[in-house]
């Protein structure tokens, strides 16, 4: 079977670059959504909480029912609404803004430039009025940066933005909020942080997205991938292997087959290119549904152990990694 090791001082280690970039652990907020990005949401929900993290972010209801216990304070990025004292929601739209059940707790999303999500500025003033109206809690004003982790403008067109609506909501008698629009490319990338919160989400997991012009700040790998053995055999020299029989032995080798393939949310690839194991060895003809073959007999071998280097292989992005593993796999912690 196939399982991932998370390695807690790892993530313990990202944690605290972050706090030191924010000043302190209460405005972290870790991203959690999507399973923690495929590392198992209880798992690193509780290494978080130990660390003193005491908000959360997460994709919907249903995952936010699954960590409330271990947070004082959960942003929903989306989902149906249901009010509730420790959930606060984040609000894309007018339409939605307009459908929310009063007493809701939420997250009023601004569109600074990355045209994805949120009100435009120019809909503060009217947002503010539904808000009042309806009974529903501000309890903080959102937006997301598109390209933080690249240099240019975009960045600093995105936090003006920002502050416009700022100065909106302080001339419409708007206080006691919070305010949050760093990711973890924005908080890798300021020297002076000065939001009320950082959503960190990749950056937790060891994967630094950042242009190679900024400053350094060294994240370590939180998720490592390991398959073991089913079975062992020996090849004569012009024996293909798998579907297709895409690979041919050059030489009589040993070979054995893994149980790990894209039912498990690794990738397939393209057996022109065959990926290669951190020990350097490559996989052999094509991934199978549940099954890898590879030289050798090692009862275990490591798949992966930085989602970045498997990443730039296979030519998408470590999120894309790490949350396609399948939440099936067995989790397990390591110091």
């Amino acid at each position: 079977m196939a399982y991932i090791k998370i390695n807690k001082s790892n993530l313990i280690h990202n944690l605290n670059q972050i706090a030191l970039k924010t000043g302190s652990v209460d405005k972290i907020a870790i991203v959690l959504k999507d399973n923690a990005y495929g590392h198992g949401v209880g798992k690193i929900g509780k290494i978080a909480r130990d660390f003193g993290i005491k908000k959360a972010v997460v994709r919907n209801y249903e995952e936010a029912k699954e960590i409330e216990e271990l947070f004082d304070d959960i942003i929903v990025l989306g989902g149906t609404l249901i009010p509730s004292p420790k959930l606060s929601y984040a609000i894309n739209s007018m339409e939605k803004l307009t459908s929310c059940p009063q007493g809701t707790k939420i997250e009023l999303k601004i569109d600074t430039g990355m045209h994805r999500n949120g009100i435009i500025l120019d809909e503060i003033e009217k947002a503010i009025e539904i808000i009042k109206d309806n009974n529903i809690i501000l309890n903080g004003v959102m937006s997301h940066f598109a390209s933080a982790d690249e240099l240019g403008s975009e960045y600093f067109y995105q936090y003006k933005n920002f502050q416009k609506a700022k100065e909106i909501l302080t001339s419409l008698g708007v206080e006691n909020i919070r305010f949050h629009i760093h990711n973890s490319g924005g908080i890798l990338r300021v020297k002076d942080f000065k939001e009320d919160l950082v959503r960190v989400g990749i950056g937790a997991y060891g994967c630094n997205p950042m242009d190679s012009t900024f400053d350094k700040v060294e994240l370590k790998p939180v998720m490592s991938l390991y398959a073991k053995k089913i079975s062992t055999r020996k090849l004569k020299s012009g024996m293909r292997v798998g579907y297709g029989g895409e690979f041919t032995a050059t030489k009589d080798m040993i070979v054995s087959t893994y149980e790990l393939g894209y039912g498990d949310g690794w990738r397939r690839g393209d057996t022109k290119s065959p990926y290669t194991l951190p020990n350097g060895k490559k996989i052999l003809g094509r991934v199978s549904m549940d099954l890898i073959t590879l030289e050798g007999d090692d009862d275990e071998v490591c798949i992966m152990e930085d989602a970045n280097i498997a990443a730039k292989h296979f030519g998408t992005i470590s999120y894309e990694i790490t949350c396609a593993m399948h939440a099936n796999i067995q989790r397990v912690i390591v110091d």
